[in-house]
């Protein structure tokens, strides 16, 4: 390569790397994986290493001297007391004891501690405690300053806002507290699970979703979302001595003073015992309940992290060691596309089965139109298959060196795959829907979401009962459902008298189901169980919520606001009912002779659990999770999706798996559904 033909890659691969560093840090919505990025910043680095006059001609600053920046708009900016820089990285075991060979040539000695982290992959964070009370929350931005996020990260349960005082660690006056937010797994899922239900596109990965969550102007939308928190480095400390001496006792100091750390590190004596700490965490780490996509190693010594010092954008003394993805090659057989309960038509592909991380896939999203024809993608293609965030299967890429004359580029429908309507695309979205109402497809989601455990829980209106109910034309909305006629049910078959006659008798007692499961059914925007049963209480009603203003959500008085419920709910709720047919269809639930039950209110003592919290983990005795959490909460406890230092209790039954390992690492109290029963009974 030319001088020129240098400066030109230069040029191109600083402008290429400096826009994904805008969609990873401020838009958290980044096109291309992990692994691709490094590669282009890795030769970025050796070109500008191998022609440094081409690099200083290239023109435009460097990304590889600059920590990647997340600051957005609509967040005042706070300055770091001491930087906070981001890490090299490798994928490399060489690499790795290179950076072991280098640091002894500079320290001078070979006898090397360290310490080996799970490189949670979540946003970075810095939390500043003054006299031991919680001053700010600030992201790391450029590394110099950063965004104020603390309203937003006081939703964060595992937060204290007071450091606990302790004998052997001090608490000083002034600390500078580094560590990560992210989503947990089970958090993750549950979100996707329900923008699957609603037919909206899944979320890529939890790393996406927690940066995108903690950079949202309305903490109450912050609250809608369980967002963790783990902590294991130290910046500004006064007075200095206070952080202690080595990496594992300033993690020992954190746990001290109540905050949550890292639930496993190890301390290695020299390269070879960090590198066989590494692959110990590689084969525990899909244990975890959050994303791990590496693990770092730095000095245990935090007298010699200060004598290695660092460069403009790193430290010496640590570095990342990431896993590589796993992928799995596969032909793309075809793809097809499917109508959500809102109508959104999403790609799937269909694939020649491959195993993939321990299970087999022979299906993996697409995401959208937009993303078929970014990656170039077609039908008959051998294409790369990824777990996104160790969760859902994605195509992430073509391999174009085996693409066949034959492979053929995919038309997105313009027509409804389902009843043949146009599709439509709304300003400023993605997705394509399908604006009929009354697509068969979008019909059947409704219903069996409404019939579903989760909502009135109607035994016997199973998906092969729904669609033929849909088929016949005997339901066209939820409420034709209290309208269904014995002698239709009987022509379905053979032999289904006691059939029909039990499920109409599911359909008559499901008129008395509880109202949040009502409101959970309706298929409102963004509306969970959590925020049904919030709904419930406050309005009392179906008929009350139907009227509900956005005063009634986001009023200015802060005592009437409904807890978990931000402005995008709230929008979504005032939405959902001025829609004609919204109104209409309480009014038919209500003529058909639905009659919720209204939350209860406790008598004196019959909340037993009131200010506890419990985790659900196994699987019990006698009674589901589901039925478990509804007596939980009808005692006054609360649910939470996973342990933290703030869980009161978890309920353990067979098969228990990371939850417990976590629960049991924290002193967290484990009891079994006896316990739980009697507690419940007050004892």
């Amino acid at each position: 390569m030319t001088s020129h033909e240098a400066q030109r890659r230069i040029a191109a691969l600083r402008s290429e790397v400096a826009a994904h560093d805008e969609r990873y840090y401020c838009s958290a919505r980044p096109e291309i994986s992990d692994q691709e990025y490094d590669r282009l910043k890795r030769e970025l680095v050796d070109l500008e290493s191998s022609f440094p006059e081409a690099a200083a001609s290239a023109g435009a600053q460097t990304p590889t001297a600059r920590v990647g920046d997340d600051r957005a708009d609509g967040f005042r900016t706070v300055r770091h007391r001491q930087p906070m820089q981001s890490l090299d990285n490798t994928y490399s075991e060489a690499e790795l004891r290179e950076f072991h060979a280098r640091l002894s040539r500079l320290l001078g000695r070979d006898d090397l501690s360290y310490v080996v982290e799970p490189k949670i992959d979540g946003l970075a964070v810095s939390l500043t405690y003054e006299k031991g009370r919680l001053a700010r929350a600030v992201t790391r931005g450029n590394g110099v300053e950063g965004d104020d996020v603390t309203a937003n990260a006081l939703t964060i349960r595992a937060l204290p806002r007071q450091l606990k005082r302790a004998a052997q660690a001090p608490v000083p006056d002034l600390i500078e507290i580094r560590g990560e937010i992210y989503m947990a797994l089970e958090e993750f899922r549950r979100i996707n699970a329900s923008r699957e239900d609603a037919g909206e596109e899944r979320y890529a990965n939890p790393r996406n979703l927690a940066a995108g969550t903690i950079k949202l102007l309305d903490p109450r939308e912050v609250a809608e979302r369980s967002l963790e928190l783990v902590l294991y480095g130290i910046g500004a400390c006064e007075p200095a001595q206070a952080g202690g001496d080595t990496q594992s006792g300033c993690q020992a100091r954190l746990r001290a003073w109540g905050l949550p750390t890292v639930e496993k590190f190890w301390t290695a004596r020299g390269i070879d015992e960090a590198w066989a700490a590494i692959g110990e965490l590689d084969r525990i780490r899909h244990g975890f309940a959050y994303a791990t996509d590496g693990a770092v190693v730095k000095l245990e010594s935090l007298a010699l992290q200060r004598e290695a010092g660092s460069t403009s954008k790193s430290p010496r003394w640590a570095m990342a060691y990431k896993f590589a993805a796993e992928r799995a090659e596969t032909r793309l057989l075809s793809i097809t596309v499917q109508v959500g309960r809102t109508g959104v038509l999403t790609p799937v592909a269909e694939l020649e089965p491959v195993l993939l991380a321990g299970t087999t896939v022979s299906r993996a999203t697409l995401h959208n139109r937009d993303e078929i024809a970014r990656k170039d993608i077609r039908v008959g293609d051998y294409v790369f298959v990824e777990k996104a965030g160790e969760v859902i299967p994605a195509v992430v890429a073509v391999n174009p060196a085996r693409r066949a004359p034959e492979c053929s580029a995919f038309v997105f429908p313009a027509r409804c795959p389902s009843c043949g309507s146009a599709v439509v695309q709304a300003a400023g979205e993605v997705a394509l829907r399908c604006p009929n109402y009354d697509c068969p497809v979008q019909v059947r989601r409704r219903v069996r979401h409404f019939a579903s455990k989760a909502c009135v829980d109607i035994d016997g209106l199973g998906e092969a009962m729904v669609d033929a109910v849909v088929e016949n034309g005997w339901v066209r909305d939820v409420a034709d459902i209290y309208r269904l006629r014995r002698d239709n049910l009987l022509t379905l078959g053979k032999s289904v008298e006691k059939s029909t006659d039990n499920l109409l008798a599911a359909i008559e007692a499901s008129k008395r189901a509880e109202l949040w499961r009502f409101i959970h059914g309706l298929g409102i925007s963004h509306v969970g169980a959590a925020a049904a049963k919030d709904l419930a209480s406050r309005f009392g009603s179906l008929e009350a919520l139907s009227q509900s203003r956005h005063e009634d959500f986001i009023g200015e008085d802060k005592e009437s606001r409904i807890a978990g419920i931000g402005e995008t709910m709230a929008e979504a709720i005032i939405e959902h009912f001025n829609q004609p047919r919204s109104r209409t269809l309480v009014r038919d639930l209500i003529r058909a002779g639905v009659s919720p039950r209204a939350p209860a209110a406790a008598a004196p003592g019959a909340r037993p659990l009131a200010g506890k919290s419990f985790v659900l983990t196994g699987t019990l005795p006698t009674m589901t999770r589901d039925e478990a959490s509804a007596r939980i909460e009808a005692a006054g406890g609360k649910i939470a999706s996973s342990v933290s230092k703030k869980t009161s209790f978890v309920v353990a039954g067979s098969d228990s798996g990371s939850k417990l390992e976590k629960a049991t690492a924290l002193g967290v109290s484990v009891i079994g559904e006896a316990e739980l029963l009697g507690m419940l009974k007050g004892e």
